[in-house]
């Protein structure tokens, strides 16, 4: 079967996205992952698919696969793409939208600059919801990790995220313990790590291991959630930009109980057919 696709980025975070409008698309892991592949697929960071909508007051629905197949509930950087795509493909003429995923409704709107600013809802502290394995909530959190103790914030952005503050993130070791805070037995549903470096109030450098893709050019909510962690713990303002590997976003939090307003780009890199069994 030949599946039509869309790659886009948003800052180096690459998708490819799928329309699923017309007709329901159904792809199991080991073909979302051949995918995902960067020398035997497209290759990308997570796969979007655009459906219907599935609940009234919504214009779309929006899925979200990992590298390794797995679905998940949120992408920062993809739901930029999302309304990219959407308003770029004549699937609808509205700037603004509301897209229905597996954690909620989110508000993507296309400015006249060409940016993307997105409304991603108030972040989740409470640890049972996050989830996060505590006895109660509290400000940061101790986490062993290879032996060592690490301070953490944990919140969710409609998925789990654990951001630590480090002096250089440049020499942070986001490759070598990562993956075993991303696997962490106390986020039962895993966890994106985040290293994040205050440069002063209104500025942080960011660099994330997303959950089931590796450390990536950008992260979306991962950038949500450090700006959220870190005017939690009295470091930043509300309005904090982000600069990440691929670039930078622009974070809008006014505090507990309001959404999160994340600005940046989503480009489109190239169309094309890609030759999949089902």
């Amino acid at each position: 079967m030949k599946l039509k696709f869309t790659k886009m980025h948003g800052l180096g975070n690459d998708f490819v996205v799928l329309d699923a409008t017309r007709a329901p698309i159904e792809l199991g892991a080991e073909q979302l992952r051949r995918i995902a592949n960067r020398r035997f697929g497209i290759g990308c960071d997570q796969i979007l698919e655009v459906e219907p909508p599935r609940t009234a007051g919504t214009d779309f629905y929006y899925r979200i696969f990992n590298a390794d197949g797995g679905e998940v509930e949120q992408c920062g950087n993809g739901a930029r793409c999302f309304v990219r795509y959407v308003h770029d493909h004549g699937l609808t003429a509205a700037r603004e939208i509301r897209v229905g995923t597996a954690s909620g409704v989110i508000v993507p709107r296309l400015e006249n600059d060409g940016s993307v600013t997105v409304d991603m809802g108030a972040p989740e502290f409470e640890p049972a919801r996050i989830p996060f394995e505590a006895a109660q909530r509290a400000p940061t959190y101790m986490l062993e990790v290879g032996g060592r103790l690490r301070e953490i914030s944990a919140l969710s952005m409609g998925n789990p995220h654990a951001v630590q503050f480090v002096p250089d993130v440049a020499a942070a070791p986001v490759l070598e313990e990562g993956a075993s805070i991303e696997r962490h037995t106390r986020f039962p549903r895993r966890v994106n790590a985040g290293y994040a470096q205050v440069i002063d109030r209104a500025a942080i450098k960011l660099r994330v291991f997303e959950r089931g893709a590796g450390e990536t050019m950008a992260c979306g909510t991962g950038a949500c959630a450090a700006v959220v962690a870190g005017i939690q713990r009295g470091l930043l303002d509300a309005r904090v930009t982000v600069t990440t590997r691929g670039g930078k976003l622009s974070i809008l939090w006014e505090g507990e109980g309001k959404p999160v307003l994340m600005t940046g780009p989503a480009v489109t890199v190239f169309e094309g057919e890609f030759e999949i069994e089902l």
